[in-house]
């Protein structure tokens, strides 16, 4: 069964993301680990992270993900750019680690023109430097499938294999899939059949066994309109069917599926309500009735 929970605020420190996942009911969790809008990382206070690991177990949280910071670019061909991006990249998956997270995603970044296979080893490069920094963690560096704007790397699934490729194919490397990103890059989830062959298109590429998160976000924009414009569940036109199929695909189960939906805390208790329903409905659909067994 798909673990259903959201991206909580950690604004005042990491903890408070345990209680708005338990006001949640979440299973699963995503957070920030520093601000997404600066290259430095602050120092944890006295026992924050121990804080954080403590208030996600009372809240029954069993699957904690970390986002990586925007500004980040492991693509970067600036140099000043690219060290920054390599260095922070790296100091996030250092405290991913620290903390207990389970994976840290991160979106692979644009070539800037240089093109899509120099990208690509830059991004295999800072793969590599950020797991020899955290051997022996259990942390998992996730690369998260692109919409297509401009030129950023990702938006077709054999794309984050060859990164992963590049990278060693190391067991910690895997993939996290969108589906507002997936939608808007030309992958039609909206009906069975569609779900069907991005599936398989997913399978043969990166491999199904390697998607370790799902962002459940509906889209604001059509398909292949390569707009990163996220909607609420069944407020956009990616439509429910996807949704219903994502959440019950037996080769998904125990992935934490968080969403990044608009509307806050209200926002996200109007689509797991949804999602849960879609889930249970699917599940009591499985069962067969009293005396059948």
């Amino acid at each position: 069964m798909a673990l259903l929970g959201a991206h909580c605020s950690t604004a005042g420190g990491l903890p408070t993301a345990a209680v708005e996942a338990k006001s949640l009911r979440c299973e699963a969790v995503q957070v920030f680990l520093k601000s997404n809008r600066q290259w430095a990382m602050r120092d944890l206070a006295e026992g924050e992270a121990e804080g954080f690991r403590e208030g996600l177990a009372r809240a029954g949280v069993r699957g904690v993900l970390a986002h990586g910071t925007y500004l980040v670019n492991l693509a970067a061909t600036d140099r000043a750019v690219a060290k920054k991006s390599r260095d922070c990249f790296l100091a996030e998956a250092r405290r991913a680690a620290e903390v207990g997270i389970d994976a840290l995603v991160f979106h692979p970044g644009a070539h800037l023109g240089a093109g899509e296979e120099a990208g690509f080893r830059r991004v295999a490069a800072g793969l590599k430097e950020a797991l020899a920094a955290t051997k022996g963690a259990k942390v998992r560096l996730l690369l998260e499938n692109a919409a297509g704007q401009g030129t950023t790397l990702g938006t077709r699934f054999e794309d984050l294999a060859r990164m992963m490729e590049l990278a060693g194919d190391d067991p910690r490397l895997g993939a996290c899939l969108d589906t507002c990103h997936a939608f808007a890059a030309g992958h039609d989830l909206s009906t069975d059949g569609g779900y069907d062959a991005v599936m398989a298109d997913i399978d043969r590429t990166v491999s199904l066994g390697r998607i370790h998160a799902v962002h459940l976000n509906d889209s604001k924009q059509g398909l292949g309109s390569r707009l990163d414009r996220h909607a609420n569940v069944g407020e956009g036109v990616l439509g429910r069917t996807a949704f219903r199929r994502i959440v019950n695909d037996p080769r998904l189960a125990d992935v934490p599926m968080v969403l990044e939906t608009p509307g806050g805390l209200d926002g996200y208790r109007r689509d797991l309500k949804i999602l849960r329903r879609l889930r249970n409905a699917a599940s009591s659909a499985a069962s067969p009735p009293p005396g059948r067994r």
